[in-house]
């Protein structure tokens, strides 16, 4: 139950007339229901019920009890700009009165809640990257932008100012809302874009992205075009990131920065922060599950070429300074970027999982190693969305981030929610598998 009160305040207070209580998926599927306003003291107190089978990944079967959404007034969102008198409110999936521990939210809630009895409280910022598309007569998907068609189109600012109108709308709404959108570019790929926004607590930025791909994606089909998070919609084009940067404060200080002036590696950062390294690293393989959690994701991850020349994407457990090859990046002393999550990676998830990775490694006074190195247990990054889910099979620290929201599960055991979502992802990938593709056709139809 939340604060009735809170929430009819916040709805007066913004002229909101209906809110979207929404939460999303294992897969990051957002999911909502349309509530009036005259109802939102049955919304504050009682939340909103959903059939949790039809959701589609939470854990459910068609014979278990309702999933019981309950809104967090903290998210609250208006948005007018989408339709007049709109609002968003992020929740908490409940069943019989308890946290559903198969939710995303609930799942980060509770890694931050390790965090904070660790003495850490995570902040995040997030960076989302998208491609805008439309169908041409074929029915094909091409560029949205038809002049958009250079070998190297990043930054082109004459690309930026053929979507002027989209990207000044987007940028608008998220200063309206507070958060702070101080870059738009155009990225490495034909018909790609970046909208950046100021890093917050773990969850507001998990919230944020939620909320910001359901932004883009309408406000682009307004415009009669389609914004897509797929990692990797063209071959030879560079694929959609969501990098993290990642920092850890404890009572409002940074512990990031090297204070005491000893960082012979010469990054600038202290013995936690190169703790946090050596988790994230020692974990990468299992990490790859949930930060590249798709068949498509490793097209992204094992390109080795495209138009541009590069693919961005790293493909060695490596750490180093300002290098966009590693994957940890350190551009500066307050913070790290983890360049392995692509847009089909659920925030939630992939947040929680790098906050676990971390936090083992501070907790073990982990050592990344040298500067450009892997881990001694790692070769390479996972080839495969099946090589990640294996590695995450095998991974406690990481099955146990997955789990963190079951109650009075023992440390490092395997539990429903690791056992669910790896099940969901080999199914993925053998239903992938047992597609035949052009390629196959192309090369095996009169080969023998």
């Amino acid at each position: 139950m939340t604060d009735r009160n809170e929430l009819a305040d916040l709805c007066e207070a913004s002229g909101t007339k209906f809110i979207l209580a929404l939460f999303v998926d294992l897969r990051g599927k957002p999911c909502a229901k349309l509530v009036p306003v005259e109802a939102v003291d049955e919304l504050a107190t009682d939340g909103v019920g959903f059939a949790g089978y039809a959701v589609g990944a939470i854990g459910q079967e068609p014979k278990d009890p309702d999933l019981i959404a309950i809104p967090d007034p903290a998210s609250f969102t208006p948005i007018p700009f989408i339709k007049e008198g709109l609002a968003v409110v992020h929740c908490d999936p409940h069943v019989e009165g308890k946290r559903w521990p198969f939710a995303p939210r609930n799942i980060l809630k509770s890694l931050i809640a390790q965090a904070a009895d660790a003495g850490f409280e995570p902040w995040v910022g997030a960076e989302v990257e998208y491609f805008l598309l439309k169908r041409n007569a074929d029915g094909e998907l091409v560029t949205a932008d038809d002049a958009d068609d250079s070998n190297q189109p990043c930054y082109d600012v004459r690309g930026l100012t053929r979507m002027y109108d989209h990207l000044t709308a987007v940028s608008t709404a998220m200063n309206q809302l507070g958060w702070s959108n101080y870059a738009n570019d155009h990225e490495d790929g034909n018909g790609q874009f970046e909208q950046n926004f100021k890093y917050a607590e773990a969850l507001t930025t998990a919230d944020r992205v939620i909320t910001l791909r359901y932004l883009l994606s309408t406000m682009a089909a307004e415009r009669g075009m389609v914004a897509t998070f797929m990692p990797k919609p063209f071959a030879e084009r560079t694929g959609s990131g969501l990098h993290f940067h990642l920092s850890l404060t404890s009572g409002g200080a940074p512990v990031f920065p090297d204070s005491a002036g000893e960082d012979e590696r010469g990054l600038g950062l202290s013995p936690t922060a190169y703790g946090f390294v050596g988790g994230v690293l020692e974990h990468a393989c299992a990490l790859q599950a949930l930060m590249a959690p798709t068949v498509n994701s490793y097209k992204r991850t094992g390109a080795t070429a495209t138009r541009s020349g590069a693919s961005w994407a790293p493909r060695r457990a490596t750490y180093g300074g300002n290098d966009r090859t590693h994957f940890v990046r350190v551009p500066d002393e307050q913070r790290v970027e983890l360049r392995g999550g692509d847009g089909s990676a659920n925030p939630y998830l992939a947040i929680a999982a790098a906050l676990g990775a971390g936090l083992d490694g501070v907790k073990r006074s982990l050592d990344p190693g040298e500067i450009g190195s892997c881990p001694e247990h790692i070769d390479a990054l996972p080839l495969t969305l099946l090589h990640a889910v294996e590695a995450l099979d095998t991974d406690p620290v990481i099955t146990g981030v997955l789990n963190a929201a079951v109650p009075d599960i023992e440390d490092g055991a395997s539990g429903p929610v690791s056992e669910y979502f790896s099940r969901l992802k080999r199914e993925e990938f053998f239903a992938w598998h047992s597609a035949v593709s052009p390629w196959e056709i192309d090369n095996y139809l009169t080969a023998f």
